[in-house]
């Protein structure tokens, strides 16, 4: 597994392992690092993350805390 997946209507979130760390990515824009992929779910869809540069915040998106829902690749 490399990851998981949420897709939005602007397109797809990202939590990817990166060596021992998991990174948020939304258009190809590391907006945070952290030590689960599940501390990285619950500051997604919180929107407690850094802001791409398209200004709109990841909270607005409706993002699962639960990584149930988002799709495993």
């Amino acid at each position: 597994m490399r990851g998981y997946r949420h897709n939005t209507r602007l397109g797809p979130v990202y939590i990817l392992r990166n060596d021992t760390r998991w990174d948020i990515v939304f258009n190809d824009e590391d907006l945070g690092s952290y030590h689960s992929p599940e501390a990285a779910a619950d500051d997604a869809a919180g929107g407690h993350t850094f802001t791409p540069s398209n200004g709109i915040s990841l909270d607005k998106f409706n993002l699962s805390y639960d990584l149930g829902d988002w799709e495993k690749f």
